[in-house]
């Protein structure tokens, strides 16, 4: 399975050019002395290493088989054979023949330290399952898994590397298997480890793996693809023979020294490109194309000027890989060109060393460091191939607590389609396609994203949901005091930016929480007389006597509630999730208990707070700035200066009516106990949304009089419905308009009142 080279099976024996190297996959063995064919690379010590290894392998899989009734042990000899194909070091070859013991057989990671090192036993560690945990679902459990192992693969790239083998073998050999398991599987490959192999340039195994989960997952449109490109193959014998001979005699002539050889669509890039494109098999034209290598990096684009020389090239069709590289290191130039049959043929120009990395990725760096004495050749690095991702992996994870929000991050930067942007100092960024300039403030640094208020493109302002293009000029405009939006989520395509702004808000939330709680719990304290004891008893000084009873306090009250500390249980009160009335008579009795009685002045405070001359501590105030656990709610849109009051629904935080709203005063009488006084801060940091339902003279530039009526008093209009009324005299417009308070909202809708078109103007109420 897999590709093949194209041209090999059409031209005559005497004119087949030499099989390439890495196109190909390797047939891999079942016994060790096949095996030890493979290794000869290795030192005999080296080698002496991974015979103890395939000893304890075997002992460890004695007795077990697979299901198609091979012993187990030839699984972990073909993944080892696998690795060496990549010229992996002996520690790696170690841990795939030994990658199930711990899972499959009981070894302990101790017992692998002890007899073959600490490197090796991280490897098989990070390629364990974690089976041994309880989790509620298999989705849970396998999202977990799959975080431990990218993890893994973050510290040492090697762990990845041999999980791809393993999972290349397994999906060579299902057939034995049942087919809802082998479409399990086939699904899991597709969505997670092809793409993984693509993000770390390992085409070959990423082709495969395509191939084989589409044959898995599809069989019948497989077979259906796969019988159509065998007979395509027949009609186009005449264009690959007249190609192949054009091509070598143009670079003979040119005196240019190449290696040529056929490569093909796989039937999944097919049936792919037929979907996305609504295309029939007929009209997909690029099911051949040419690869074409050269001794080096200047030979590359003299080459691109012989073809372009020999056939017209297709306008918009030329892509140098070479000059900007791929983010998992590709190089390689590719054009489309006219053959004289009239049909498109793509070629890719490219080195041995670009070679090496395109089809082998981060592999190629054990390859050439082997076969050329340590030598290592450009892009070859494994630092450079990849380690942006790698290490966004562990930027994610700090963030991600939930093992299916990291997953789903993860599964957001593998898409392979990218757009190259660069920075104003012409730095060069590769971001998914569909990235907006929040994406790429997030690339940048996660301050520049957490700041960022506005974006110019190639020198002209555009907005933050824009989609970039390549070759795009990226600023990004930031101002100190800004802060992530929460619409930001629906617009931005890497995972980066995703955790990035989800864990700000998360983090924003819980603070904000963390405060209402406290003000609220407070309140409810006095109402028993009693004063709110310090939450964090630990910051207390030394000599202070009543830490130790606050700490007593606090930590009957949190196992009480079920909190993991007072912190927590503080948030769960902001968000109400827990009634502050309820733990505040519980906190009374534990605090009466330990000899604490009510206050008569902390008690008459309690029951008036409510008066104007009585301090109010207790009251929650509203500034517009707590977005995350304070929401204002949409039936009556209160502003500042109307009277209010606060419901507190179940985890969702508090909501705000107005105090004459009637949705409000219907959950006051289902639920009095979650109601609480809320007022206005003096200094609101935002401006407040408020509805206005606005009746003109239905005439030519109405709309545009109210526009402008609003924005001489200052206002903005957030949004507009003009209904769908035609052909009457008067229509209704009902406007959000952005005000800061009640006076502010009088002076609009003076404003308004005097326009010539404008007949009534009222406030929407609920």
């Amino acid at each position: 399975m897999g590709i093949r080279s194209f041209a090999a099976e059409l031209l005559p024996q005497a004119m087949r050019p030499a099989p390439p190297r890495m196109d190909a996959p390797t047939e891999a063995p079942t016994t060790f002395a096949a095996l030890s064919e493979q290794l000869q690379y290795l030192t005999k010590a080296d080698l002496k290493r991974v015979r103890e290894a395939y000893k304890f392998a075997d002992e460890a899989h004695l007795g077990q088989y697979r299901a198609s009734g091979e012993p187990y042990i030839t699984h972990p000899i073909a993944v080892a054979g696998l690795c060496a194909d990549w010229r992996l070091d002996v520690q790696a070859l170690m841990a795939a023949l030994m990658h199930d013991a711990m899972e499959d057989c009981g070894i302990t990671k101790v017992e692998l330290i002890e007899r073959f090192g600490a490197p090796t036993a991280e490897l098989v560690d990070g390629l364990t399952k974690l089976d041994k945990l309880h989790f509620n679902t298999r989705e849970e459990s396998q999202a977990e898994s799959f975080r431990k192992m990218l993890l893994a693969m973050s510290r040492d790239v090697r762990v990845i590397l041999v999980k791809l083998a393993d999972r290349l073998h397994n999906m060579r050999t299902m057939e034995a298997m049942v087919p809802h398991k082998r479409q399990r599987i086939a699904a899991e490959t597709l969505d997670i480890y092809a793409p993984i192999a693509h993000r770390l340039g390992l085409n070959q195994t990423y082709r495969e793996l395509q191939e084989l989960s589409f044959q898995h997952l599809y069989p019948w449109r497989h077979a259906v693809l796969s019988r159509a490109l065998q007979r395509a193959r027949g009609h186009r014998r005449d264009i690959v023979d007249r190609v192949q001979k054009d091509v070598e005699k143009a670079f003979e002539t040119a005196k240019i020294r190449i290696g040529i050889s056929g490569r093909e669509k796989t039937v999944f890039s097919i049936y792919r490109k037929m979907r996305e494109k609504h295309l029939g098999f007929t009209q997909v034209s690029d099911l051949f194309g040419f690869r074409i290598t050269v001794p080096s990096l200047p030979e590359c684009y003299l080459s691109l000027g012989v073809l372009h020389q020999l056939y017209k090239p297709v306008p918009g069709r030329f892509k140098d890989y070479v000059a900007i590289p791929k983010a998992n290191g590709y190089q390689s130039l590719h054009t489309t060109l006219v053959s004289p049959l009239g049909t498109a043929v793509e070629f890719q120009v490219r080195t041995e060393a670009m070679h090496a990395v395109a089809e082998k990725g981060i592999a190629a760096h054990w390859m050439y460091k082997l076969d050329h004495g340590g030598k290592k050749t450009a892009g070859s690095d494994p630092q450079t191939l990849g380690a942006t991702w790698l290490q966004s992996l562990v930027d994610i994870q700090d963030e991600t607590r939930d093992a299916a929000e990291f997953l789903e991050h993860v599964k957001i930067d593998l898409f392979p389609d990218e757009v190259y942007v660069f920075t104003p100092r012409s730095k060069i960024l590769a971001l998914p396609k569909g990235a907006t300039p929040v994406d790429f403030a997030y690339a940048i640094h996660s301050d520049v994203g957490d700041r960022c208020v506005a974006a110019k493109v190639n020198g002209e302002p555009v907005s933050l949901r824009t989609e970039l293009r390549s070759g795009d000029v990226v600023e990004v405009v930031t101002a100190p005091g800004a802060r992530p939006n929460p619409a930001w989520l629906n617009h931005v395509r890497t995972g980066r930016a995703r955790s990035k702004i989800r864990n700000y808000l998360k983090t924003m939330e819980q603070e904000e929480s963390y405060a209402l709680g406290q003000q609220m719990l407070a309140q409810a304290l006095r109402a028993e007389g009693l004063s709110m004891p310090r939450d964090d008893p630990a910051s207390a000084d030394s000599d202070d006597k009543t830490a130790g009873k606050n700490a007593a306090v606090w930590q009957q009250l949190t196992r009480w509630s079920g909190a993991r500390s007072a912190a927590e249980l503080l948030v769960d009160i902001g968000l109400g999730r827990k009634i502050a009335v309820i733990v505040a008579k519980r906190m009374a009795q534990l605090l009466a208990e330990q000899g604490t009685r009510p206050d008569a002045v902390t008690l008459t405070l309690g029951h008036f707070a409510a008066d104007e001359n009585a301090p109010k501590q207790g009251v929650v105030f509203i500034d517009g700035g707590q977005e995350g656990t304070v929401r204002l709610a949409t039936c009556c849109r209160p502003i500042p200066g109307d009277p209010i009051t606060g419901y507190l629904g179940k985890g969702e935080g508090l909501l705000v009516h107005t105090a004459d709203c009637h949705t409000g005063r219907r959950l006051f009488e289902r639920d009095s106990e979650r109601w609480m006084h809320v007022e206005w801060a003096e200094e609101p940091v935002r401006a407040f949304e408020t509805g206005l339902v606005v009746m003109v003279v239905n005439g030519k530039g109405a709309l545009a009089q109210v526009a402008t009526a609003i924005s001489q008093a200052e206002a903005d209009i957030t949004h507009i419905d003009m209904g769908h009324e035609k052909g009457t005299e008067s229509a209704e417009l009902r406007l959000l308009v952005s005000v800061r308070d009640r006076a502010h909202l009088a002076d609009v809708m003076r404003g308004l009142r005097r326009a010539t078109p404008v007949m009534k103007v009222s406030r929407v109420k609920p």
